[in-house]
């Protein structure tokens, strides 16, 4: 594991904003007529309850969840000692364990005290000690923010460790602070029907940062009224490649805040519209809540179709994941370029989106399958560099190295390389070289832990 700067810009200092007010519960002086739902479950056990049953029904005036919790379980320490804690800095990046893949709950196993950042989710854990923390993404219940004048600024997060060796808690925002910080930010804290709000201990360029005693639900929200200011975001896209009988194709372009989970995203859109394929681009830009963009293409003609052409950013789509724009392509394309403006035809985002490699059809991908294991690698050579995703490919190098596919020096070079491309393009040249069975060995772990990017690459046929 490497350790790296938490602040984007390196100078975290400057960008803190200490917030260290005490937490208070809220009530809520509207009446609910709408049917009771669910509860959120905390089970000691890894999985949970489906995705909806976070949804909280209502709040009531009592007294702060840190008290009640504190007085329910006498291992959860006083928050007040937390402020002696010093803040740290630096973190160690993590790849956690899926303990759920229906529910993709994910498990981090700690064994020390530090920093540790999750590579799928961006979450930071301060641990005090050794612990075991299950956590997993559920919805919000936009009806109880809306009670108390509040909407969603970040996922809700489940949170679990029955070691209780979380002190601190950094929560991925992608607000841009200005020099008076964001004081508009807060963390809802839910648990079975009461809800807080817990000001924040201090917020950086990335992350807002809480102290923690107890554990359930937590995500970052933001007022209502708060200045409607630009934010880092994503453009996403998805691809729906032709198949043997039709040439024409379809492009999804999403456009969501910047601290969306990725994985999340990908797991909801298939649930969503069914299989697709994630092109992986540089998606970041600013765009400003509420405001319409544009969609344009090149080329740009009758066999391209772009619906709508205008579409609103949503800054507070966290659950839905659905399409901003679609591209229905009617030929075959090898590359198209994409433009995304503003209400002042400014460019925002641009890219040249590669569709070759993406654009296998079905009979292509079956005479790969008829290759022997370390000539399908090279025929699959470049789609597999582009499409393996981050996390996907630490596990595989993990795998390898516990094969003894990959030799200590090998492993080491790896990891020098900091690039995904680059360290994607060493991996399969190195592993295609040592011959059919350390080939198959990598073909098998892909269809294992990424079955649709294996459909992408023509290693499976559905």
């Amino acid at each position: 594991m490497s350790v790296q700067s938490e602040s984007a810009s390196g100078a975290e200092s400057d960008a803190l904003v200490k917030m260290e007010e005490p937490v208070t519960a809220v009530s809520s002086s509207v009446t609910n007529t709408q049917p009771t739902r669910p509860h959120l479950q905390l089970s000691s056990h890894p999985g949970w309850s489906q995705r909806g049953s976070s949804c909280l029904p209502r709040c009531h005036s009592v007294p702060s969840l840190s008290q009640i919790l504190s007085a329910e379980n006498k291992t959860f320490r006083p928050s007040q000692s937390l402020s002696d804690i010093p803040l740290k800095t630096s973190f160690e990046e993590f790849t956690p364990v899926t303990v759920d893949d229906n529910d993709e709950s994910y498990r981090f196993l700690c064994s020390c005290p530090g920093l540790y950042q999750c590579s799928v989710t961006g979450l930071v854990f301060h641990m005090e000690g050794e612990g075991d923390v299950v956590y997993r993404i559920v919805s919000w219940d936009r009806r109880l923010l809306a009670q108390h004048h509040k909407k969603p600024a970040g996922p809700l997060f489940d949170i679990k460790c029955l070691q209780q060796s979380v002190c601190r808690l950094h929560l991925p925002h992608c607000e841009i602070p200005s020099t008076a910080g964001c004081p508009f930010l807060s963390v809802a804290h839910l648990n079975d029907d009461l809800i807080e709000f817990i000001p924040p201990h201090k917020i950086t360029e990335t992350h807002v940062i809480i102290n923690i005693s107890g554990f359930s639900a937590f995500g970052n929200v933001k007022d209502e009224d708060s200045p409607p200011e630009p934010v880092r975001a994503l453009v996403l896209l998805f691809y729906r490649p032709p198949d043997d009988q039709d040439l024409e194709s379809q492009l999804n372009v999403l456009m969501l805040p910047g601290n969306v989970v990725l994985r999340d995203v990908q797991r909801t859109r298939k649930k969503l519209v069914g299989d697709e394929l994630y092109i992986e681009m540089y998606p970041h830009c600013k765009l400003l809540p509420n405001q319409e963009y544009t969609l344009s293409t090149c080329p740009e003609d009758d066999s391209v179709l772009v619906q709508p052409t205008t579409a609103e950013f949503h800054c507070d789509n966290y659950d839905n994941y659905f399409t901003s724009f679609q591209v229905d392509l009617e030929k075959i394309l090898k590359h198209i370029k994409l433009f995304l403006r503003d209400t002042n035809k400014h460019s925002v985002w641009e890219r040249r989106v590669c569709l070759s490699s993406a654009g296998l059809t079905k009979s292509c991908r079956q005479s790969t399958l008829n290759l022997p294991s370390h000539e399908k690698l090279f025929d699959i050579r470049s789609s597999f560099i582009e499409g393996i995703s981050g996390p996907v490919l630490k596990s595989l190098l993990d795998k390898l190295f516990e094969k003894k596919v990959l030799t200590d020096s090998e492993r080491e070079s790896a990891d020098d390389k900091h690039n995904r491309e680059d360290k994607a393009r060493f991996v399969i040249d190195t592993v295609r070289r040592k011959g059919e069975a350390a080939s198959l060995e990598v073909i098998e772990f892909l269809r294992e832990v990424d079955p649709f990017l294996c459909k992408h690459l023509g290693l499976i046929v559905t």
